[in-house]
């Protein structure tokens, strides 16, 4: 059984996704995500079986942190520099220790599930367009122009476990799990 495809994320509130769905500048090739598709990435585990899911559940359900606000700011593309971008990003806090800590709890479920999460350094940010045969110099005139952008903060009191079914016309998510914090805010 090839199981569902699964990701740990912070999802975001509509009055922040509705400031990242008006930054859109219709650029050729760059697809924008729809609101309920923006969300900060805290490990993409992939396909999991039904037993590494099980045992995922309780791992994550058992995580306790607390509540914190986290800012989202600045702009950006992955690959950096001069090479096509592949990604648009807005940044958040990545010095923020209770996003770190709760990241990290993550990574451990995950091993603990015997699933293998992306252990390259994480560098958190909020995916907000896809793009497809852009050149860095077309994008470079939106990222300059929006360099100082600030959305606000982010009250994070909970993450959650989605499962996701992609298509071409970007994927769709189902919250299969809810974690709230344990203290805080």
């Amino acid at each position: 059984m090839q199981g569902k495809r699964l990701f740990v994320a912070i999802s975001l509130p509509g009055a922040i996704t509705s400031q990242l769905v008006e930054l859109d500048p219709r650029l050729r090739g760059v697809r924008w995500l729809a609101p309920e598709q923006m969300h900060l990435t805290l490990s993409f585990l992939g396909n999991v079986g039904p037993v590494a899911e099980e045992t995922l559940r309780e791992k994550l359900a058992a995580i306790r942190f607390t509540g914190f606000f986290m800012p989202v700011a600045g702009i950006g593309t992955f690959p950096a520099a001069k090479r096509k971008p592949s990604v648009i990003w807005i940044g958040v806090d990545g010095g923020h220790p209770q996003l770190f800590h709760v990241y990290k709890r993550v990574q451990e479920a995950a091993l603990n599930a015997r699933l293998e999460p992306d252990l390259r350094a994480w560098h958190p940010h909020i995916t907000i367009a896809r793009c497809r045969d852009v050149s860095a110099e077309s994008v470079r005139p939106f990222v300059k122009t929006n360099a100082n952008f600030d959305a606000g903060f982010v009250r994070v009191d909970s993450f959650a476990l989605y499962s996701s079914i992609t298509s071409p016309g970007g994927s769709a998510y189902t919250r299969e799990l809810e974690v709230n914090c344990s203290g805080g805010l």
